[in-house]
């Protein structure tokens, strides 16, 4: 076989393993959503060429692994025919996470899948000074754990108790994780200053006496997992999937223009002036900033 080319050596998708004589291969799989006609191919792929196994991987990926480098350039192109091409993992934007949304998720208050696809297809791969990690969670449960990524993007939705009907049967009281929901002289009262906006106490009223109100994605930069977790900070709420592609192409750019390669994202926020960042999307998408009403 032909040595392989050295730019599709280069790529995140192909991972050096602990034996030199092997790699890895990543795939790229927005939201972690393929056809199965898709997952037989990567199968009939990876037994091809001579995996007896695959990974899934943390990123919502599938990873083809203790494969010939001198073979990556075939198996580089039955991947790409089969729809899931060569993945990413160094200082470029990674495969986008998602949570399952409002496609089945009891919970979730926003449509992430879409927007996962919608965001891979026009950021997945691009080359930055730092890994840039996009996760999208459809409520504030997190099961994705959006909160730990460089951008993280949240849906959540405001309640709003219809005033003088309310029976005081405490269902909401029950559901509310965080304890912001009471009752008063017969009726539920809300405090605001604890709700996360998650929108749990709204389905679980028995009588639909609690509505939806601003329903809207909270984003988030600069949050990391590994070694020293840290949760991202709240960047500007939005209220459209087209705003959101809009403030996180804005944010990509600022990070290929402001930061330094060989250090975390959110180990330089202050040094790239976020605060200038966060007033120039306020301005830009006008939906308010990012904090709880």
């Amino acid at each position: 076989m032909q040595p392989m080319d050295s730019r599709t050596q280069a790529r995140g998708g192909v991972i050096t393993q602990a034996d030199p004589d092997r790699v890895t291969v990543r795939t790229r799989l927005p939201a972690g959503v393929l056809t199965l006609d898709q997952l037989r191919g990567i199968g009939e792929i990876a037994e091809r060429y001579g995996a007896d196994q695959v990974h899934l991987t943390t990123r919502q990926t599938i990873e083809l692994p203790h494969l010939d480098p001198d073979r990556i350039e075939e198996i580089a192109r039955d991947l790409e025919a089969n729809g899931t091409p060569l993945g990413a993992e160094r200082h470029e934007v990674v495969n986008i996470v998602a949570c399952p949304g409002t496609d089945r998720c009891k919970y979730a208050n926003v449509e992430t899948i879409g927007l996962a696809r919608a965001l891979d297809e026009r950021f997945f791969g691009k080359d930055l000074p730092v890994k840039v990690r996009i996760s999208i969670a459809g409520c504030p449960n997190g099961c994705n754990n959006a909160l730990l990524n460089e951008i993280g993007i949240i849906g959540r939705i405001r309640p709003v108790r219809t005033p003088g009907l309310c029976t005081g049967c405490g269902t909401c009281v029950h559901y509310c994780r965080e304890q912001a929901v009471t009752i008063r002289n017969g009726a539920c009262v809300l405090d605001e200053n604890r709700c996360d906006l998650c929108g749990m106490c709204i389905q679980s009223c028995p009588y639909s006496l609690i509505r939806a109100e601003d329903r809207h994605y909270l984003i988030l930069i600069g949050g990391r997992s590994g070694r020293h977790p840290t949760i991202g900070r709240e960047l500007i709420r939005v209220d459209t999937p087209e705003k959101v592609i809009g403030v996180v192409e804005r944010v990509i750019y600022w990070v290929y223009r402001k930061s330094r390669a060989n250090r975390l994202l959110g180990e330089q926020l202050d040094e790239m002036d976020v605060d200038r960042l966060r007033a120039d999307l306020e301005k830009e998408f006008g939906s308010g900033p990012a904090q709880a009403p």
